[in-house]
């Protein structure tokens, strides 16, 4: 049996951009005098790097019979087709062919994705959306759990 685990880290650009965030916050409070900008400058940079951190701690795994993706937990045999999206098709599942009623975990750094069909019928969600770095990975980890 084949497992997959992949975590949709963020950028390093995110990680830059969160140091520019303390070096903002202790500009504002640069005219307070020099505590208040050193707090200013940890604060900041501390709180963006949370911030960036837990978004970009999300985590795919093919764990047993089951999809974890995130938050949700799918047993396999709900699953139906999965395809792998090229960055074109990534972008059209994700805007304009997006169903409402769809599982989305969308990581818009992330170029390609696996569309996931959910045969459940006492599910409402047509498939899941998952944003990946590795989908043939992915898809040969659902069809080998499958087989």
């Amino acid at each position: 049996m084949q497992s997959y685990e992949e975590r949709l880290t963020a950028p390093r650009s995110w990680w830059v951009i969160a140091g520019l965030i303390g070096v903002a916050c202790a500009l504002m409070l640069l005219p307070l005098g020099t505590l208040p900008m050193l707090g200013g400058l940890i604060g900041g940079a501390a709180l963006a790097a949370v911030a960036v951190s837990s978004y970009g701690s999300v985590r795919i795994r093919v764990v047993g019979d089951a999809l974890i993706a995130g938050d949700a937990r799918i047993p396999v045999s709900a699953l139906g087709e999965a395809r792998v999206l090229d960055p074109e098709e990534a972008v059209a599942w994700r805007t304009h062919k997006a169903d409402t009623r769809a599982f989305m975990l969308l990581r818009s750094y992330v170029r390609t994705a696996v569309r996931v069909e959910i045969t459940d019928p006492e599910d409402p969600t047509p498939y899941a959306y998952l944003s990946t770095r590795e989908p043939e990975r992915l898809v040969a980890a659902l069809a080998a759990v499958r087989a």
